[in-house]
Order: C-alpha cells, then structure tokens, then sequence
C-alpha cells in the first residue's frame, strides 16, 4: 500500500499515460479525451431537440464506463488511499500565495477561494462560476481538452493538437504570472 499511496516519479507515471494512447489505438481504435463524453452524457440524458446532442452516442459508451471508472478509482483513492496529513505544497509556493492573501490550505485547494463560503464573494465567484465557464468554453472551442489534446493528439501527430497544447501552456503562464495576482486582490 505504501507504493500506492506515494508521488509516483515522472519516469513510472509518465510512460504509464503514454501507453495508454497506443493501447487504446491498437486494443479497440479508440481515442482519448474527457470533454467529449460531457456531450454523450447531455446526449442520453437530455430528451431535447437540439441539433448538436442529435447523434450517434451509443457508439462510444465505452467512454461511460471509462468516466465511470474515473469517478469509482477517484471515491476509493479518496476514501481508502488518503494521506490524512496536509497536502505538500513548496514552502516557496506556500509563501507567494500567502502574500496574495491565501491563507487556508486545509484542502487539496485553497477553501478562501474554492469553498460554498468563497462562492459568495466576487473573488469566489470569478474563480469558480466565471472560471468554470471560460474552462467550458476554452474545452469546446479548442475541439477538445488538455489530456485529449497533449496525451492523444500530440502522440498522434496531430497539428491542430500541437498548437492547441501551446495555447494552453501560454495562457497558463500568462494566467499565472499576469492574471493571477490581480484576481487574488478582488
């Protein structure tokens, strides 16, 4: 249990993820992604006359289950392979937030922004409901997430992917080095 329960290093985890990608290829031609099954999900949940949930969803209910297992493994990580000390943050990290006014790191986030109590506020609610949707939206318009992108495309030599991957590393910079401290003074 204790190997479980430790960081993997970059050099286990790493190649783990990156087999996926030919497995699911080679065992069922099948691609990975996670955005993609939020619209299987509205397609066989919602009854509605909307043009772009009119498709074939059950042809990929693989992807169900594959969420499914996601939910599970993560309820019994959580429940079962918790480390009930503090999260291990880089003290220097630790110090950068603190100076932006983050003070609670109590959770595997920091409850003064991502909290019921937080939502309330402007800071909480830019964060998690404005955030949240520029997430969507971002997932959407970019034909797809992260993990579709960087793991799936990029292995596949996909142009489209390589930029998008790009994108996401810029505008995370950008978020983090630019945008970041003015939303902590909200």
């Amino acid at each position: 249990m204790d190997i479980i329960k430790q960081p993997w290093p970059w050099y286990v985890a790493g190649p783990l993820i990156g087999l996926i990608v030919p497995a699911l290829l080679i065992l069922g031609n099948k691609t990975f992604g996670i955005s993609s099954t939020l619209r299987q999900i509205c397609a066989a949940c919602i009854p509605a006359n909307i043009s772009f949930f009119k498709y074939d969803w059950k042809k990929d209910t693989w992807n169900l289950f594959f969420i499914a297992g996601i939910v599970i493994g993560g309820s019994i990580a959580a429940h079962l392979l918790s480390n009930p000390g503090p999260v291990g943050i880089n003290p220097k990290t630790i110090v950068a937030l603190q100076q932006q006014g983050i003070k609670d790191f109590s959770g595997l986030l920091p409850r003064d922004i991502f909290s019921f109590k937080a939502l309330t506020t402007l800071k909480g609610f830019v964060f998690i409901v404005i955030g949240g949707f520029l997430v969507g939206f971002g997932t959407r318009y970019a034909g797809g997430c992260t993990s579709g992108h960087a793991i799936m495309g990029i292995s596949s030599l996909q142009w489209p992917s390589l930029v998008a991957t790009c994108c996401f590393m810029i505008g995370g910079f950008v978020m983090t080095w630019l945008i970041l401290p003015y939303l902590l003074q909200l």
